[in-house]
């Protein structure tokens, strides 16, 4: 039997998949939220000092009758199966984004966790960027003419090794575009379409390295630009075109640019997500929004695809 969290008590959380987001962002959240306490770990290859360890979580769940919650951070394949047991043992569920592989696997979680009367979180880390509350609040007032989305960074620094990434459901160079179309629907809200889009997909691999959109906000034109080999400076840049200035957001929505006037602060993105996640989970509501993800599978769909050179790490 599960215990429910309280407010008087720490959320008692399990961390399923200890990879690179994970140790990066996660874990030093965690560690620094008093609302929550660390005491679980799963993953096949590796393990968190000070906490239980389990291989999968067949065998956490087996094992321990004492958490409310699980939070999510393996590859999106996968990942609905994990989800559905972590429901179906009673806990509360925070999920890395992308939330699964396809819409319709969150669409399956989702509706399980309504009937098990269960948090469901899918997150999108970007939205909590410092600029990010600030701009949509700026742009609520104006007319908005024209959206350019400049995405880049290199693979081999931030994924290094991680093969999945390029296999069937691993987005590619999604993975890292989702976070800026998860920002550009979060200060932009209305009704996204994606027009055209073309798909660079190495020799051998099945995910894209490089991918442009053609979309609209209503009647607002909005592009995109993703590249995943970007060597030297990294590029996460939004520009919003207004009938009253010029908003950018720089690197990832952490800078906020209006017309010259700069605002920056530290990043805080996952100490927000985990602070939403506990409001969640104490008022008993899911925050589930999959329209960063309909839009990416809506590239694959109309996507044309071009073949690159064969990826080596």
């Amino acid at each position: 039997m599960v215990i429910e969290a309280t407010s008087q008590q720490p959320i008692r959380l399990a961390i399923i998949g200890v990879g690179k987001i994970a140790r990066d962002q996660h874990l030093p959240a965690i560690a620094a939220d008093p609302r929550f306490n660390l005491v679980a770990a799963v993953s096949r290859n590796a393990v968190v000092d000070g906490v239980a360890n389990y291989h999968d979580i067949a065998a956490l769940l087996a094992d321990r009758n004492d958490l409310d919650a699980v939070s999510i951070c393996t590859p999106p394949v996968g990942r609905a199966s994990i989800a559905m047991a972590a429901i179906d043992a009673g806990l509360d569920v925070m999920m890395e984004k992308p939330p699964a592989a396809t819409l319709s696997e969150v669409a399956r979680i989702e509706a399980h966790a309504v009937v098990a009367g269960r948090t469901l979180f899918a997150t999108w880390h970007s939205r909590e960027a410092a600029g990010v509350a600030a701009a949509r609040a700026w742009l609520a007032d104006r007319k908005v003419e024209r959206v350019t989305i400049e995405w880049r960074e290199d693979i081999r620094r931030w994924h290094p090794g991680q093969d999945w990434i390029l296999e069937a459901g691993g987005f590619g160079v999604f993975d890292p575009g989702i976070n800026a179309l998860s920002i550009a629907t979060k200060i932009l809200p209305g009704a996204w379409t994606v027009e055209r889009a073309v798909l660079r997909v190495p020799e051998g691999r099945m995910s894209p390295l490089s991918a442009d959109l053609t979309m609209m906000c209503g009647d607002v034109p909005a592009t995109a630009a993703f590249d995943f080999l970007q060597e030297g400076p990294q590029q996460w840049d939004i520009v919003v075109e207004t009938d009253d200035g010029r908003l950018t957001l720089r690197m990832g929505g952490s800078i906020l640019d209006i017309d010259g006037t700069v605002t920056e602060a530290p990043d805080a993105e996952y100490a927000g997500l985990y602070a939403r996640f506990e409001d969640l989970v104490r008022t008993r509501r899911s925050d589930v929004d999959v329209t960063p993800l309909r839009l990416v599978a809506d590239a694959f769909l109309v996507g044309s695809r071009e073949t690159l050179p064969t990826f080596a790490w």
